[in-house]
């Protein structure tokens, strides 16, 4: 993966998305700092697709479905009766 700096990204962005096409995920800097990544649409809709189960995934699954946070168990608190007058 080739590193470009954001001035050079900005400027020079049809070459970016040339060699992303042709190359694969460009990685844009900012301050020396990886800031953002640049891939094929293909590639992304490909990892976006992995990154979520199936409906029929979800149901065979071994795993719960959810997580359901439950408040702790205790005795119940109940005000006392009103007085009767």
């Amino acid at each position: 993966m080739k590193s470009w700096p954001v001035q050079d990204a900005k400027a020079r962005f049809s070459e970016l998305l040339d060699t992303c096409l042709r190359e694969g995920p460009q990685i844009v800097t900012r301050r020396g700092a990886e800031a953002a990544v640049l891939v094929p649409a293909k590639s992304w809709r490909r990892m976006q697709s992995a990154a979520k189960p199936s409906l029929k995934e979800l149901l065979l699954a071994d795993a719960p479905r959810t997580s359901l946070e439950l408040p702790p168990r205790g005795e119940k608190r109940r005000r006392p009766p009103p007085a009767l007058k």
